[in-house]
């Protein structure tokens, strides 16, 4: 029986996607030190190492990148900084104080850190969590699925396949299509507009790709392959699409099966940890960043706020962080969806410079910070689901005395 080898650390990372580097390399550059970043895959770099398309790295680096190029530009730089990466180990318990419980390629290992960043990201919706109805064929693949396909194993999933849901994500994926010689025979979205914000959302048209908007995918047929697809049209009509695939692609959901498994407190609105404004969830030895906190923001986003939460975290170890009990509660009203942070901690120390917000559906009205019924501030939005709505932190004056905020939409 393998023996358990223990590792003291002054940070680990889990996760070495852009928020999970790029929080290391600040760490670095702020002296902390070892960190060590956690990769259960046998390369660095996170999803864009799966998206051959740009545009990465623009603010990072000037630059213009591939999903790979950048991914490998992330990985660089963290090595020159002197951060360790530990590949093909597998964080199997988040335990209190900032334990971990890994399986690597040579048995257990546990590694003890004084502060533990999680960055797992987030991924696609399978088709089982959706409940669509039909067969069982091959050829049912989500953008990941379709990423790893293309630039990895460099194979066709398919050739002509039907293309469910307009973020961004869906329209990298026509991208890909085309790169790889793949013709898609329409995208559908169940929404009445794009989800992605124009001018992206014209560019399957462009393409010459037909796009159906209020349609709904009821089934999908084939025996061995898809061969159709049943799809409801927004006037009623149901039709059958000829097809050899179906792509099912966005409706993110957080990464989250440490969190839930640990003693960590979950956030019901966002499937990921709670946190306040420095990024601290309810064990204040751990930290969490990127779209694992609220699905889906781009590799830059999530750059930008691993990076911040870095420095935060370097601040804690020094002990110039405010105390996680003098805390308020934020509250956020349907159909406000989730919102990011959870609470917020009283002091004097600029954390994240924004509360995030996501709609479940489209609204137009005015977003209102309230304490004991009176606004604190407001502001006229007019938002779609999947895109985010921003407070500015620095906006809010905080009356004494109270330990609640109240978000909505009127």
């Amino acid at each position: 029986m393998n023996r358990t080898e223990h590792i003291q650390a002054e940070v680990a990372i889990i996760g070495s996607g852009p928020a999970g580097l790029a929080a290391a390399i600040e760490l670095r550059r702020q002296g902390i030190g070892p960190v060590l970043v956690i990769e259960r895959e046998g390369q660095a770099g996170g999803i864009p190492r799966h998206c051959a398309h740009p545009p990465f790295g623009m603010r990072e680096y000037q630059r213009i990148l591939s999903g790979p190029a950048y991914a490998r530009r992330n990985v660089e730089a963290a090595l020159k900084a002197g951060v360790v990466l530990l590949l093909r180990h597998t964080v199997v318990s988040l335990e209190p104080g900032g334990l971990l419980q890994l399986a690597s390629p040579d048995g257990p290992l546990q590694i003890h850190a004084q502060k533990v960043l999680i960055a797992t990201g987030a991924r696609e919706t399978p088709r089982s969590a959706r409940l669509l109805s039909g067969d069982r064929p091959v050829g049912v693949i989500n953008t990941g699925a379709l990423q790893n396909f293309l630039y990895v194993q460099h194979l066709k999933p398919f050739e002509r396949p039907l293309i469910i849901g307009t973020e961004l994500v869906s329209l990298s994926a026509v991208l890909s299509c085309r790169r790889a010689g793949i013709r898609p025979v329409a995208v559908l979205e169940a929404n009445t507009r794009a989800t992605a914000r124009w001018p992206l959302s014209l560019f399957p048209r462009v393409l010459g790709i037909p796009m159906h908007f209020g349609a709904q995918l009821l089934a999908i047929n084939g025996t061995g392959r898809v061969e159709s697809a049943q799809v409801r049209m927004a006037n009623g009509e149901v039709r059958t699409l000829d097809c050899d695939g179906v792509l099912l692609s966005g409706q993110f959901t957080p990464e989250s099966s440490l969190v839930r498994q640990s003693h960590l407190q979950l956030d019901s609105g966002s499937d990921g940890p709670k946190i306040d404004q420095f990024g601290r969830c309810s064990d204040p030895a751990y930290f969490a960043a990127g779209n694992l906190l609220r699905p889906i923001e781009t590799a830059g986003w999530s750059y930008r706020e691993g990076r911040r939460i870095g420095g935060l975290m370097a601040l804690a170890l020094s002990g110039q962080l405010p105390d996680t009990h003098n805390a308020l509660t934020l509250k956020y009203a349907a159909p406000i969806k989730l919102g990011v942070p959870a609470r917020l901690v009283r002091g004097d120390v600029p954390g994240l410079q924004h509360i995030q917000l996501r709609v479940s559906q489209a609204v137009s009205g005015t977003l209102r910070v309230r304490a004991h019924g009176k606004d604190l501030w407001s502001q006229p939005v007019s938002a779609l689901p999947e895109r985010r709505l921003l407070i500015p932190l620095k906006a809010l004056k905080l009356p004494e005395h109270i330990d609640q905020l109240d978000i909505c939409i009127e």
